[in-house]
């Protein structure tokens, strides 16, 4: 039995959905919508679906068993909390949304209708990133000591004029974290554990007529013990590829997009050489450094696949709701931390608000 798919948001993004559904078998784009329906049309004509005029009738269709949202970040919560509401499965892109209210209102709607939901990070499911968490799982590193990601990218001014929205707390939520640098520190979250307290710096450096930041750095410190440093920028010209870096007492190793550059650890492992030969040289691609088209679908395959299989045993996909809400959290105590100039603690109690220059 086909698995149909209804696409809520007809821009860039949902066409790298569209890839990635159509390289799986018994999967399918049943409908979509979007409140430009000019934008449904164009997309149902090219994909082969249904183009709704109102995103309660494409609810209704009895062949649509999962929702995927690709609207605006600011804009995921009210149609996932329909889409619950109506049984249907939920597939979020990141971020989960911009706030954790928005974010606990998605989880709540899909707990209290038993759907299942997942936040769209692809990065972890790289051959490279998965290999590295392996290791960590392992304990090859000995006790981890730091934990460090840096996405170092580089936008135009063309880019945030594109759309009113870019660039705007109410719904892009913020910057270069937020938009750009969330899938590393979703990253850093599995491959480090939970983090206690934040200290970070923004700014708004190379773009104009935007309210969010476009370069920041934060210090991490993790409920482990460990630190680390997160570094996010789309004003690095011209783009460079995302890098992670793991260091333990007894191992490191680096992550550059989706190849290693360094694997080395104190007690050596027959799987070692298949790692190195499989996952060392070369990056293909720029992985939307400069170019946010540019960027490959099969991890999107291989978590809309995850989340199939979650579907079907009943169990849980490998990155749920609260996966995403977490991000979001890190995100927004960073924030707060630049907004405030103080350290914060984790877990956060409320939402930060916005600075009065805002």
């Amino acid at each position: 039995m086909a698995i149909g798919f209804g696409i809520v948001g007809c821009g860039m993004i949902s066409r790298f959905h569209a890839k990635a559904i159509a390289d799986i078998r018994g999967a399918k784009i049943i409908a979509c919508f979007d409140n430009f329906h000019s934008a449904a049309e164009r997309y149902a004509s090219d994909i082969g679906c249904t183009a709704y005029e109102k995103l309660e009738d494409m609810l209704a269709d009895p062949d649509v068993d999962i929702v995927t949202i690709c609207t605006p970040s600011g804009a995921h919560m009210e149609p996932a909390v329909l889409a619950a509401k109506a049984g249907k499965h939920v597939v979020v892109e990141k971020p989960l949304e911009i706030t954790l209210k928005r974010c606990d209102k998605i989880i709540d709607a899909c707990n209290k209708n038993k759907v299942k939901l997942c936040t769209i990070f692809p990065s972890r499911f790289s051959a490279a990133n998965l290999a590295m968490k392996q290791a960590i799982d392992e304990g090859r590193f000995g006790r981890l000591t730091l934990g460090d990601s840096f996405v170092k990218w580089w936008r135009t001014q063309e880019y945030y004029d594109s759309g009113g929205w870019r660039g705007t707390f109410a719904m892009d939520g913020g910057g270069a974290f937020m938009n750009q640098g969330i899938h590393n520190v979703d990253l850093l979250y599995w491959f480090m554990g939970d983090i206690s307290e934040v200290a970070a710096f923004t700014a708004t450096l190379a773009h104009e007529r935007i309210e969010v930041e476009d370069v920041g750095a934060a210090t991490l410190k993790f409920k482990n013990g460990a630190v680390g440093v997160l570094e996010c920028s789309t004003a690095a010209f011209p783009g460079l590829l995302k890098k992670t870096e793991i260091h333990g007492t007894q191992g490191s190793a680096i992550v550059e997009q989706d190849t290693i550059l360094l694997w080395d650890f104190a007690k050596k492992s027959p799987k070692d050489k298949a790692v190195r030969s499989r996952l060392m040289g070369g990056n293909s691609g720029t992985g939307g450094a400069s170019d946010p088209s540019a960027i490959d679908h099969s991890g999107h395959r291989e978590q809309l696949k995850d989340f199939i299989k979650a579907i079907e045993s009943g169990g849980k996909p490998a990155v749920a709701g609260e996966d995403g809400r977490k991000s979001v959290e890190l995100i927004l105590a960073i924030y707060k931390s630049a907004w405030t100039g103080k350290v914060v603690k984790l877990p956060l109690k409320s939402d930060p608000k916005l600075p009065k220059s805002n």
